[in-house]
């Protein structure tokens, strides 16, 4: 297979975000390792960067790990949706993280992904691994990286293993995000469409949805659900198929659907009850017809995906099954070669 040798030596751009004086540390280990350009074969593998820039991986992790002990509630989560949102346009060529020019909005500015957060985490990552590797790391594999090295902080082991060799993308637009990122108002058979289009099939559809076992969402991304208008036999009240006293906890700290539809500051845990932890607690609150959005309460209206949250609710099993369904998703629409996308200097714009 073809191979393409990638030798630039731009100047790195300045080290940004919190950590300098640990990033410096690991510089100096870096320099020791060896740095310089790399071969970029055109199949992922394990460890693709093992001769090119020995020590990427132990960069990503070490950044990522620090910063999500200081954040361990929130970051996780921003990371590991930063991966969905990428992968879901355009494949998993950080086209995500370009940022808009007069000439074109990009697709982070588009309103679904109006909440991102972690960019800034991924540029440090970028910073430190130009100085040293200038012009071998890709942006979408730091992002595939940090989203596993996040979500395994509360375990202290990898929760998946990453295979490497993505380039990055030069377009992003954000007509593209609406039209193919998932809706929280979604119904089943419009969310196993989208997943379809990406190679994705019901099982990944179902397992990938208890990502939302982390993080938080704003009170308009599930407001309808409170006033019934995401389905006609409510009679004017909330959903039905939305738990009457998780229903009422949600007005509590939403107000009411009037209220709660534009209300995007306030922001709510997307698994009551255990919000900060990766584990199998969505798929229980899925059961007791606690899951927030509409699209969770999907899941439980089509007999194949209903069948297989029993088992989900196990953490061994869920945990198991995860790790293949995000690999999957790792791999969809991913640029490798000489011939395909780039690697970006800065993960905000095109070389």
């Amino acid at each position: 297979m073809a191979r393409s040798c990638i030798m630039t030596a731009t100047a790195p751009p300045p080290l940004v975000g919190a950590g300098v004086r640990l990033l410096a540390v690991v510089v100096a280990m870096l320099v020791v390792a060896g740095g310089g350009g790399g071969c970029h074969g055109a199949l992922l593998k394990a460890h693709f960067y093992r001769h090119s820039c020995p020590a990427a991986e132990a960069v990503v992790r070490d950044i990522v790990l620090a910063r999500v002990a200081a954040d361990p509630a929130k970051l996780p989560a921003k990371l590991l949706r930063l991966f969905f949102h990428d992968c879901f346009v355009r494949g998993c060529d950080a086209s995500v993280l370009i940022d808009s020019t007069p000439g074109n909005t990009a697709e982070k500015d588009a309103a679904p992904n109006g909440s991102l957060g972690g960019f800034d985490v991924i540029d440090t990552v970028k910073a430190v691994l130009e100085a040293v590797c200038p012009g071998t790391v890709s942006c979408a594999d730091i992002v595939a990286l940090a989203a596993r090295d996040a979500v395994s902080f509360q375990f202290g082991r990898d929760l998946w293993d990453v295979q490497l060799g993505r380039r990055d993308g030069v377009v992003s637009r954000a007509s593209e995000a609406l039209a193919n990122l998932p809706s929280p108002s979604n119904n089943f058979s419009t969310l196993e469409a989208i997943f379809s289009s990406k190679g994705l099939d019901v099982k990944d559809l179902v397992i990938l949805s208890g990502a939302h076992t982390i993080g938080v969402a704003h009170c308009n991304t599930f407001a309808a659900r409170l006033s019934g208008s995401t389905t006609s036999a409510s009679g004017g009240g909330a959903d039905p198929a939305l738990n009457a006293a998780y229903a009422a906890q949600l007005r509590a700290r939403c107000g009411p659907a009037s209220t709660a539809s534009s209300n995007n500051v306030t922001a709510v845990p997307m698994d009551p009850g255990s919000p900060a932890r990766f584990d199998a607690h969505y798929y229980v609150n899925l059961k007791l017809g606690r899951g927030l959005f509409a699209s969770d309460a999907a899941l439980l209206a089509d007999r194949r995906a209903a069948g297989m949250i029993h088992r989900l609710t196990r953490q061994g099993y869920f945990l198991h099954e995860f790790q293949s369904a995000v690999r999957k998703m790792g791999r969809v629409g991913v640029r490798t070669g000489a011939a395909r996308g780039e690697i970006r200097r800065n993960c905000r714009a095109v070389n």
